[in-house]
């Protein structure tokens, strides 16, 4: 797994590269919550480079979504292709994400 992330004002642009599993799960959520509690709000995932995510990598998306609720904010999925996006409509995702 590749993550990239850059920082603009409020935002936070996530490029999310190759597979995401158990341990790239817990890296994601290591390098994205402290965000968070530095007041980042609003989050756009760019998944065109990712080829698949397990639960745990799915679950770290909805824990920061979660919290980003709270702070008025919320997370943007886009680029979404192949089985990634078979599984986000299996599991709803699609429907509780902004997808674009």
């Amino acid at each position: 797994m590749s993550i990239d992330i850059r920082v603009d004002r409020q935002e936070v642009f996530v490029e999310l590269e190759g597979k995401i599993y158990v341990e790239d799960a817990a890296v994601m959520r290591e390098r994205l919550l402290p965000l968070i509690e530095q007041g980042k709000s609003h989050f756009v995932f760019d998944t065109h480079k990712l080829n698949y995510i397990d639960s745990s990598g799915l679950g770290v998306l909805v824990a920061i979504h979660k919290r980003a609720i709270e702070r008025g904010g919320g997370i943007i999925v886009q680029g979404l292709q192949g089985a990634v996006k078979e599984l986000f409509q299996l599991t709803r995702l699609n429907k509780v994400f902004e997808i674009r």
